[in-house]
C-alpha cells in the first residue's frame, strides 16, 4: 500500500482485475519499485475464484483470497475497487493518467453465445448461462444476495464439454436432488453432498433417483468424451501418449456420471431452441454428428428434439471488451498472443483469461494448457477428498502473472520513470477515485467491511 507520493523518480503501472494473476503481476512490480494501481470491477477482488469457482471448493477458495490480499496488501501497491474500466473511468482517461504501462487481467466474464437457432430470444425464459448460473449457485443462500432467481430444474439439458460444464453438471444435480431430499425431511448441504458424491449419500439412505421423482440432467457435446477438453495433450506428445489422455478424459466423464448421476450425449449438436406460443423452453433440436479429423460433421437424419423447459449453455467465455482498446471478435487484437501484447499499443499488456478466454478455473500452467490429470482429478470432485492445496491451486494464473510483469518490467526498462510531479497527479487522480468509493487505503479493513457475514 502506498502511504505517500514516492519523493523520487519511479514508473508505474496500472493492473486492471485484481484476481490470481493481477496480485502476482503488482506485487512483483511493487517489489522492483513500481507503483502498482490495481483496478478491480468488484468491492472484492477475487474474480472467479469467488464468483466462478464453484462453491464446494470453499477451503481452497479461503486460501486464495489470503494469497490474494497479502499480495494486493504489498507496499508499493494501490488498490482500487468498485471501478470498472471503461465505465467508471475510461480507457483513454486511464491513458492519459500517464501510467508506464498498462495490464488487462480482467478475465473473461462474457458467455459465448450458444449457436443454436431462437437462444437470443430464450435467454431468461428457459436458456441459462454458466457465468450468471454458478455466480447463483455460489452466492443464492446469502442473506444479501439480490440477484435473479436460477434454481434448476429437473431433466435439464446442459452444452457444453469442458471443465466448466462438468461444474454445471454438477450444480444442476446438487441442488436439484438436494430439494427433493430436503422434501423427505433430509438436510444435506450441497458441498458435503459433492464432497460424498450424489450416489454414495442416495446410497447411504437406502434411495435412488427414481425414488426421489428424477431423472437427472444431460450433458451434451458435439464430439465424444475421448475428445473433451478434460485433460490436455503434453507438448511434443507422441501417438501413444495423446492415446493415454484420451482414455483418462473418458474414464473423468465416466467417473463424472457414477458419482453424480447425470446422464452424457456425445456427438450430439444442439441446432434449435424449441419454444411455446409464450416464448417458453420446451425442448432442443439436435443432430448426431461424426468427427472427420478436427472437422464436426452433421448427419443428415438424425435430427430429434430433447424435451426439455430449461438449457445451460457452457461453451466457454470471452473478455467483457473496453471500449478504446482494438478488437478482432470476441477477442482484444494481439500483436503477440504469448504475451498479450495489445496491437499499435506497445505499452498495453494482456495476461490469463482475457487472452485466452478459457472462462473456466482450471488447474494448469501458463494459460491453461498443460493439465496435471492428478489436479483435474480432484478439481473435478472426482477423488475421495476434496481440494486442499496450501499452495494454491491458481498456479497458473499466478505464473502467467509473474510473466506479463516480468514483460512489463523488460517494456519500462529503457524509458524514463515517470517524475515526482507526475507520479504525484497520477496517484492524486487514484486516491481521488479511491475516496468516491469509500476505500481509505486499508485493504484488511475494506474486506471486512464489504464481505457479508454469511460469505463464504
Amino acid at each position: 500500500m502506498v502511504q505517500s507520493t514516492p519523493s523520487t523518480p519511479r514508473h508505474a503501472v496500472a493492473v486492471i482485475g485484481g484476481a490470481c494473476a493481477g496480485a502476482e503481476a503488482a506485487e512483483i512490480l511493487a517489489k522492483a519499485g513500481v507503483t502498482a494501481v490495481v483496478f478491480d470491477q468488484n468491492a472484492r477482488p477475487f474474480g472467479k475464484i469467488e464468483d466462478g469457482l464453484p462453491r464446494w471448493h470453499a477451503r481452497q477458495r479461503s486460501q486464495e483470497y489470503v494469497r490474494i490480499g497479502g499480495k494486493l496488501s504489498s507496499d508499493g501497491v494501490m488498490f482500487v475497487p468498485n471501478t470498472t474500466i471503461g465505465k467508471d473511468v475510461t480507457f483513454e482517461d486511464l491513458r492519459e493518467w500517464g501510467f508506464s504501462a498498462i495490464v488487462l487481467a480482467c478475465g473473461a466474464w462474457r458467455d459465448r453465445a450458444l449457436q443454436a437457432d431462437g437462444a437470443a430470444e430464450a435467454v431468461g425464459k428457459g436458456l441459462v448461462y454458466q457465468n450468471p448460473f454458478i455466480y447463483w449457485f455460489n452466492h443464492h443462500e446469502e442473506q444479501s444476495f439480490g440477484g435473479e432467481p436460477l434454481n434448476p430444474v429437473d431433466g435439464a439439458l446442459i452444452v457444453g464439454g469442458g471443465l466448466a460444464s462438468i461444474d454445471v453438471v454438477k450444480a444442476v444435480m446438487l441442488e436439484t436432488v438436494a430439494a427433493k431430499l430436503r422434501e423427505r425431511g433430509h438436510e444435506i448441504d450441497v458441498v458435503h453432498m459433492e464432497h460424498k458424491g450424489i450416489a454414495r449419500i442416495l446410497d447411504g439412505l437406502g434411495l435412488t433417483l427414481a425414488d426421489l421423482g428424477l431423472k437427472g440432467c444431460t450433458l451434451l457435446y458435439r464430439r465424444s468424451a475421448r475428445d473433451m477438453p478434460l485433460a490436455q495433450f503434453k507438448p511434443g506428445a507422441d501417438d501413444v501418449s495423446k492415446e493415454k489422455t484420451r482414455a483418462v478424459r473418458e474414464k473423468l466423464m465416466n467417473l463424472t456420471m457414477a458419482k453424480f448421476l447425470c446422464s452424457f450425449s456425445q456427438n450430439t449438436l444442439p441446432k434449435r431452441i424449441v419454444c411455446d406460443d409464450d416464448g417458453n423452453v420446451t425442448g432442443l433440436e439436435v443432430i448426431k454428428t461424426r468427427i472427420e479429423g478436427r472437422k464436426v460433421i452433421e448427419l443428415e437424419g438424425t435430427e430429434e428434439v430433447l424435451p426439455t423447459t430449461q438449457i445451460f449453455s457452457s461453451i466457454g467465455s470471452v473478455p467483457e471488451l473496453i471500449g478504446g482498446l482494438p478488437t478482432d471478435g470476441d477477442f482484444y487484437d494481439y500483436d503477440d498472443w504469448s504475451l498479450g501484447r495489445v496491437k499499435d499499443m506497445p505499452e498495453v499488456f494482456g495476461v490469463g483469461n482475457v487472452v485466452t478466454g478459457q472462462g473456466n478455473i482450471s488447474i494448469s500452467r501458463k494459460h491453461a494448457r498443460k493439465v496435471t490429470d492428478v489436479v483435474i482429478h480432484e478439481y473435478l470432485g472426482l477423488a475421495d477428498e476434496p481440494l486442499d492445496r496450501p499452495e494454491g491451486v491458481m498456479g497458473a494464473a499466478e505464473s502467467a502473472g509473474a510473466e506479463v510483469a516480468e514483460a512489463v518490467q523488460g517494456h519500462i526498462a529503457g524509458m524514463d520513470p515517470l517524475s515526482v510531479d507526475a507520479l504525484a497527479a497520477l496517484v492524486a487522480k487514484t486516491e481521488a477515485r479511491q475516496g468516491e468509493v469509500g476505500y481509505e487505503g486499508d485493504f484488511a479493513a475494506w474486506i471486512e467491511k464489504v464481505t457479508p457475514a454469511d460469505r463464504v
